[in-house]
């Protein structure tokens, strides 16, 4: 795994929340100062957070369990799709449709809706059927492949969601929590952190960052199949400590920002 350093998240503009007037009083523990009325995310609590995070996630994944990235804001809807593509895993990329953790069956009997169009439209007797229906079995493909395509091949309910502005996705964090599925996700400052499992305090709508997040956590899957590979059926002790934020991160950012207010709004 790379190492996460509060350098490579402040060249990504991780550090960087909303203006004070947005901010959630929630996220005041995240908060590291004001800069020109813009809130300062505490860039090494949020590496403290990630590390934490992306343990978890190559536990789950050393155990064979499947990880779900959701990422439905234009910014983030390519980088999502292409990062779950890289691990091999699931991501919902286009608009998250109600009931798709907590209805699972009526998701499956979509998804295979979908299967039996693509077959049909490649099958030899696809010719005999008129223009208008062959245009309409073609555009119902189309829509529930957007709506459905990164999804299609889960088999099962996720063991755990990687989310991008849970604001955005508040329904997914609600089907989650109501399942009991552990949610990791990108908090900004006018997000409410509760009820999230594991909140990585940063920037979430920043294309590099977002991009950053999705690298990093791509990584990390790989590296838990990379580890599930290397030790099957073998348990490995996770009580490692994790790495502790250190007073020459906490000037790197004073140093970046000439010295941000420390008072919150």
């Amino acid at each position: 795994m790379e190492n996460i350093t509060v350098r490579r998240l402040l060249d990504a503009g991780v550090h960087f929340g909303h203006r004070v007037q947005r901010w959630n009083p929630k996220m005041k523990k995240y908060i590291y100062g004001v800069h020109n009325g813009t809130h300062i995310v505490d860039l090494p609590q949020t590496v403290d957070c990630m590390n934490r995070a992306l343990n978890v996630l190559r536990g789950i994944v050393k155990d064979r369990g499947r990880v779900l990235f959701v990422g439905t804001k234009q910014q983030a809807k390519d980088i999502v799709k292409v990062a779950a593509q890289k691990c091999g895993q699931y991501y919902v990329d286009h608009r998250w449709l109600g009931g798709t953790l907590t209805n699972w069956r009526t998701i499956v009997q979509s998804i295979n809706r979908l299967n039996s169009l693509k077959e049909r439209i490649s099958s030899d007797d696809f010719s005999s059927y008129t223009k208008k229906e062959q245009l309409c079995f073609k555009n119902d493909v189309e829509r529930l492949e957007r709506a459905l395509g990164g999804i299609k091949d889960m088999g099962g309910l996720p063991d755990v969601l990687f989310i991008i502005d849970i604001n955005k996705e508040a329904i997914a964090t609600r089907e989650a929590r109501q399942l009991g599925i552990p949610v990791i996700a990108i908090v900004d400052t006018n997000s409410n952190p509760d009820g999230i499992d594991y909140p990585i305090p940063g920037n979430d709508d920043a294309i590099k960052a977002i991009q950053l997040y999705c690298d990093i956590v791509s990584d990390a899957v790989i590296s838990g199949i990379q580890e599930e590979m290397r030790t099957a059926g073998v348990e490995i002790s996770q009580s490692k400590d994790l790495p502790q934020s250190s007073e020459s991160e906490n000037q790197a950012l004073l140093q970046a920002f000439g010295g941000a207010d420390s008072s919150e709004s």
